[in-house]
């Protein structure tokens, strides 16, 4: 690959980034605290959107290792989802006028279903491209560190210019991020930069499909029988299954941070608008220092180790001042150390989670050929669009379990910040750091069960090139390339 290909490629992942910045960390927010939708509602209508996730994302997975096209067998969904992304994206910040809860409840989980497939049409695709680009252990670990520090650049590079321009501070509204109005230009340009990222993704790689693997045979898995035994195969891989255990508890803590992050900043810590906006150039420290890193980790380490051992330790950096602040050890709001002291923090564990993350989706890459090996099929759509399921249900039972957080602790909505007492800073503290810890600890803990290594992923692959080699000097033999060779 060319640099702009890889660039490009990467840049891609800005799309996905713009949209889990948006669902994830505003969207519960925005109906909770700005429409005064009670966070039950809200939490549960986007939990409700795994179920669309489980029909529609292996689908569109299986449907892509199967297509047969004269732009390949990915492009076709790349190129097709950038304007029904955009627009969905769109349509989720203005909710129709006079609904009442239970509307606005069903409203949520329609357009965020619309959203979710869509964009799960642009993720599917693309990353399965990733083992087609690369089979080299290294280089996959490296291209993912690429694809994500963009994907940070679009969750928190879209977050922090939309505190700094869309949610200032106004005389009435004292915390911008609960003023409508900046909504209204927050909900437009992440659409703008939906599709913008998703066809820089597409185009740039175009010239990549005369080299990637396509589909080997008319007629291959057409059938709706195919579907479900490529499918259900998956699952009785065992490095799969314990990637997709890892995920689920791991995404599914990823998803409660960010539904209550805002949460922490504006009612625990009591940031400004500006100030939440340098916090989030933090975790671009921290894709930034990532990327480069975690190769280098993978290769003295192993890819497994690596990623379990950086989720523990990431986690337990990165609640330690919300451990601290309930114990009252911590900055009080106001102080000077404050900010500054939260910014290093996030930039480490960030860091740490983010080479988890890459690590482990790396190691989902090399899975494919381990599976290829003993079945014959290269099905990486089969299991990217697993992968991308697990990631946006366990995104959508993280704003749950925040919506269940939220409950639990009794936080009040639409609460005036002069109305939030101690006793339910702490409430939501206490039942917080629990379930966040718990979370990342039970995932990582599956991760032991995973067998590929970097020896056994060569050999994986030399198999494959010895089989591809043979088939090929089969066809010949058998006259398929032209006259025997004489």
């Amino acid at each position: 690959m060319t640099r702009p290909q890889r660039l490009s490629y990467g840049f891609g992942a800005v799309a996905n980034g713009v949209k889990n910045a948006a669902f994830s960390t505003y969207l519960l927010l925005y109906y909770n605290q700005v429409l005064g939708v009670p966070a039950a509602i809200v939490s549960g209508a986007i939990a409700l959107t795994l179920l669309v996730d489980a029909v529609a994302d292996p689908f569109i997975g299986r449907w892509s290792d199967v297509t047969r096209s004269r732009i390949g067998r990915r492009h076709p969904f790349i190129l097709g989802s950038a304007l029904p992304t955009a627009v969905f994206f769109v349509l989720a910040w203005f909710p129709p006028a006079g609904l009442d809860d239970l509307q606005m409840g069903v409203w949520i989980f329609v357009i965020a279903s619309l959203t979710r497939m869509s964009i799960s049409a642009f993720e599917i695709p693309s990353s399965a491209m990733t083992p087609e680009l690369t089979d080299s252990y290294s280089e996959r670990t490296k291209l993912f560190g690429l694809r994500y520090w963009f994907g940070y650049v679009g969750t928190f590079g879209f977050t922090a210019f939309s505190l700094a321009v869309f949610f200032v501070a106004t005389p009435e509204f004292e915390r911008g991020q609960l003023n409508p109005e900046g909504y209204v230009k927050f909900a437009w340009l992440g659409g703008g930069l939906i599709f913008l990222a998703i066809l820089t993704c597409g185009f740039g790689t175009l010239k990549r499909v005369p080299f990637l693997r396509q589909r080997d045979e008319l007629g291959e898995g057409a059938t709706p029988p195919s579907h479900l035994k490529e499918m259900f195969s998956a699952f009785r891989n065992r490095g799969f299954l314990a990637i997709f255990a890892f995920g689920v508890f791991k995404y599914t803590a990823i998803g409660l941070y960010s539904a209550t992050t805002l949460y922490f900043g504006t009612y625990v810590f009591k940031l400004q608008s500006g100030q939440l906006a340098l916090l989030t150039f933090d975790s671009l420290v921290a894709a930034t220092l990532a990327a480069p890193l975690a190769p280098y980790f993978s290769r003295w380490f192993g890819k497994r180790n690596t990623s379990m051992c950086m989720a523990i330790g990431g986690i337990v950096l990165g609640l330690s001042p919300l451990v601290l602040t309930y114990f009252d050890l911590f900055f009080r709001p106001g102080h000077p150390y404050l900010v500054p002291t939260l910014f290093v923090i996030g930039a480490v564990y960030g860091s740490m989670i983010a080479i988890s993350l890459i690590n482990t989706s790396s190691m989902l890459a090399d899975v494919v050929e381990d599976h290829a090996v003993r079945t014959g099929q290269h099905t990486a759509g089969v299991f990217f669009a697993a992968s991308s399921f697990m990631q946006q249900c366990s995104a959508g039972l993280g704003i749950l379990a925040a919506g269940i957080v939220l409950e639990l602790s009794q936080f009040p909505a639409r609460v005036e910040l002069s109305q939030v007492t101690v006793a339910m800073e702490k409430s939501l503290l206490v039942h917080y750091i629990p379930a966040s810890f718990g979370l990342w600890s039970v995932g990582a803990l599956f991760l032991l069960l995973y067998p590929i290594t970097e020896n056994s992923h060569r050999e994986n692959v030399e198999r494959l090139r010895a089989r591809e080699a043979e088939a090929r000097e089969q066809a010949i033999r058998d006259g398929s390339f032209g006259s025997p060779v004489r």
